[in-house]
């Protein structure tokens, strides 16, 4: 289902300005929210998030037409849960790099099925060759200029595993193409700070705050032997099974049963 100028549609199509800065550049943002129970979690961190990454790119998130377009998809669901997806492009703009002085933002929002077993599954990560350039705000932020994970992930289902391992151009671990990653060292969690190529996810923040995860730069070789898991708004926890081919110890169950709470998960 698509959301798009104050409209609903089940069709995956919408007019095309052919000026578009988000179509042409890139110049855009994105956030992904699941819905858990009809309820969008943790909405108010995705939206500071929306409006923080446009502010690092130079231009405001028209935040009460987000709203809406959230509020109709969730009021529109089929069923309690679903992955909503908000994109924000500046809009369009002449020719050429330098955006246009002042933008008419373009919000396009999508709802897409969801089902608990699309969470807490276990997977393999394989280190890939392309690295995080941890120098670039890009690197901090969720833009449509996404190509790197793409690559990434791809080099990674090439070597037969579910998720890439990113370094940054310091050999330092910056998390996978798609989630943040957890380590457990010495029986202290510890997850990759910002300033090592990290997107400061909404599930990663809630782990810092409630499970008292902290921040460290790691490599790779602090990873061998310890029991890791990723994390995301709508596969929410996923322990690491493999790493490289080398199996990984279990993650104790207790992230997990956390995690299934915060967001009304939780089994019976």
């Amino acid at each position: 289902m698509i959301w798009f100028d104050g409209r609903l549609s089940a069709g995956g199509t919408i007019p095309l300005d052919a000026t578009d800065r988000g179509l042409l550049l890139g110049d855009g943002v994105f956030e992904t929210i699941g819905v858990f129970n009809r309820s969008p979690f943790a909405l108010g961190a995705h939206l500071d998030s929306l409006a923080a990454a446009a502010g690092v790119l130079g231009f405001a998130v028209p935040m009460a037409t987000v709203e809406r377009a959230v509020a109709d998809l969730v009021a529109a669901m089929p069923g309690p849960h679903g992955a909503i997806r908000v994109t924000v492009s500046r809009g369009a703009g002449p020719r050429g790099l330098l955006p246009p002085a002042s933008s008419l933002p373009i919000v396009l929002a999508s709802l897409a099925p969801w089902t608990p077993a699309m969470a807490f599954q276990p997977v393999a990560l394989a280190t890939v060759s392309i690295r995080r350039n941890e120098t670039s705000p890009l690197s901090r932020l969720k833009t449509l200029a996404y190509l790197d994970n793409v690559l990434a992930l791809a080099e990674a289902k090439g070597a037969g595993a579910d998720d890439a391992l990113m370094l940054n151009t310091r050999g330092r671990v910056a998390g996978s193409a798609m989630a943040n990653l957890f380590a457990l060292i010495g029986g202290e969690l510890v997850t990759p700070p910002v300033g090592d190529g990290v997107r400061p996810g909404i599930m990663r923040a809630f782990l810092i705050e409630t499970a008292g995860a902290g921040e460290r730069s790691l490599t790779s070789a602090d990873l061998a032997g310890a029991p890791l898991f990723l994390t995301n708004s709508l596969r929410l926890l996923l322990p690491v099974a493999m790493l490289d081919g080398q199996a990984v110890p279990p993650v104790p169950p207790h992230y997990t049963d956390m995690l299934r709470r915060a967001c009304g998960l939780a089994e019976d």
